[in-house]
């Protein structure tokens, strides 16, 4: 793995993130890391204290990642949401718009083609946690 990619301004958290079971029997952890399959539902009662929550893509074509993602943006979560593992620099604006703002893929991506990745479409089709307004809506008001 390569070194994390943050589009975030706050501070950098430095605690390792914990396996979603080790999380949930111990009470001190700020950072958990869900593994795909894993359900994101059962960080809900703790939101409020994680900092770092990472989730696991084993495979570029696993988009279960995306839905914990958006369950827990969508729940209130505010902190830093990271992808990790096998992320392409063509999934960044798909993950960005669950509200992902990191990343720590297995392979480097270069930061100047995932800002280009990021900003390439004006318009969006699906409503997502990043608030952009869909095209359908703007057309229809």
């Amino acid at each position: 793995m390569v070194e994390a990619i943050r589009l975030r301004d706050d501070e950098v958290h430095e605690e390792p993130a914990v396996s979603l079971e080790s999380f949930l029997d111990q009470s001190n952890a700020t950072a958990v890391r869900i593994e795909a399959g894993e359900d994101a539902r059962l960080l809900l009662p703790y939101l409020d204290r994680l900092s770092l929550v990472e989730i696991d893509f084993p495979a570029f074509g696993d988009g279960r990642g995306y839905s914990a993602a958006q369950i827990l943006r969508e729940s209130g979560y505010t902190g830093e949401l990271r992808a990790s593992g096998d992320v392409l620099l063509d999934q960044v604006s798909h993950m960005r718009r669950c509200g992902f703002d990191a990343f720590a893929p297995d392979s480097p991506i270069n930061p100047e083609l995932m800002e280009e990745a990021i900003k390439r479409y004006d318009h969006v089709y699906q409503a997502t946690s990043d608030q952009r307004t869909p095209i359908w809506r703007l057309r229809h008001g």
